[in-house]
């Protein structure tokens, strides 16, 4: 039980550097719009997947604890959000929640985005609500990363306590 536990805090860890090599892609993503605004859209697309991205790496990591620890997992049509929602409850004798209530907050918009974007051409996403979510993406990646880097040290620290 120790590796699995170790497995998957390593597996956590490896979907976290990626998730903060999306959050700067963003960003720069952005920063290519007013630098270059004859090519905007392209840049605006490049913010768009960027931020779908960043909730999808997110919603991989809840995914994984998810099936690897709790009874069960989500389902209906709701699945997304009633796993989101998850991952701020503890769940006796089994896993501490992983997100605090802040970040849950923070992170649900991303959530809805995921969704605009899987469902509409980026051609008709606003440029506004793109910048409003930049603007608040360094604030939720940096809420949610530090509940999920408390979590992995719980695991570490569990799978130790199992090897001894």
């Amino acid at each position: 039980m120790s590796s699995e536990l170790l497995n998957l805090h390593a597996r956590i860890g490896h979907e976290l550097k990626d998730i903060e090599q999306t959050v700067q892609l963003a960003l720069d993503a952005w920063e290519g719009t007013r630098r270059f605004p004859d090519q905007q859209s392209h840049f605006l697309n490049s913010v768009a997947l960027n931020l779908h991205s960043f909730y999808n790496g997110l919603e991989r990591i809840f995914e994984t604890i998810c099936r690897r620890l709790d009874p069960t997992f989500p389902t209906g049509e709701r699945w997304h959000r009633d796993l989101l929602e998850q991952m701020g409850q503890e769940i006796l004798k089994v896993r501490p929640a992983v997100l605090s209530a802040e970040s849950i907050e923070r992170v649900d918009e991303f959530l809805a985005f995921r969704h605009r974007v899987r469902n509409l051409y980026t051609f008709n996403l606003e440029t506004e609500r793109l910048h409003e979510l930049l603007e608040r993406l360094p604030d939720a990646w940096q809420s949610v990363r530090a509940d999920i880097e408390a979590f992995r040290s719980l695991l570490q620290q569990a799978a130790s306590e199992k090897e001894q």
